[in-house]
């Protein structure tokens, strides 16, 4: 016979949607300090332990959320042509989403980045274009860290100040951006094989 008993979460009629989407508003709300599991318990009007029915953690709860941002971010497809192309698309489009979330931008900084299941698969299609690319296998998970920082702190340069202000404009910040990855991409690449070539 199947059990009809529930968690606490279920019997207060939650889901985990609901529970990532509280998380969400109060990180807009007031950034990562005002997220704990006791406020996203009053926000959501249930007791503290109910949580728990869906994150272990408020780590847990911040990588879910960051996770779901990643997945707006348009990957190519490993096997695409050119991958030093393809790296450049990658990494312009999680800038461009990262840009479309500037509440979240100091949420990636202090968890350095992503955990989630997005945050994998774009992590191995990114390993993937730099192997074709000819990065040596010992050098591409710090090359992976270069490009992440690189458009993490350039979306963090965009974003709306303390004050209201912006202190670049956005389309000064992307061209950096741009021109930035440009030269991370030469670099990482420097001595490797030509794309489609043997290596």
């Amino acid at each position: 016979m199947r059990s009809t008993s529930r968690g606490p979460g279920q019997r207060a009629g939650l889901t985990r949607a609901d529970v990532l989407t509280a998380a969400r508003a109060l990180l807009a709300e007031g950034g990562i300090e005002a997220l704990s599991m006791r406020s996203l318990a009053r926000r959501l009007g249930v007791a503290p332990n109910t949580l728990y029915s869906y994150v272990r953690s408020k780590t847990e709860l911040l990588d879910e959320v960051l996770d779901g941002v990643l997945a707006e971010v348009r990957a190519p497809e490993a096997d695409t042509p050119d991958p030093v192309a393809g790296i450049s698309a990658l990494m312009t489009s999680t800038y461009t989403v990262l840009l479309g979330h500037p509440d979240l931008v100091p949420v990636f900084l202090a968890r350095q980045g992503a955990r989630g299941a997005n945050a994998v698969r774009l992590g191995e299609i990114l390993d993937t274009l730099l192997r074709r690319a000819g990065v040596d296998e010992s050098d591409v998970g710090q090359a992976r860290r270069v490009l992440i920082v690189h458009a993490i702190g350039s979306a963090a340069f965009a974003a709306v100040g303390p004050d209201g202000e912006r202190p670049l404009a956005p389309a000064d910040v992307t061209a950096q951006f741009t021109r930035g990855l440009g030269w991370l991409l030469a670099g990482i690449t420097a001595g490797s094989s030509p794309p489609g070539g043997a290596g």
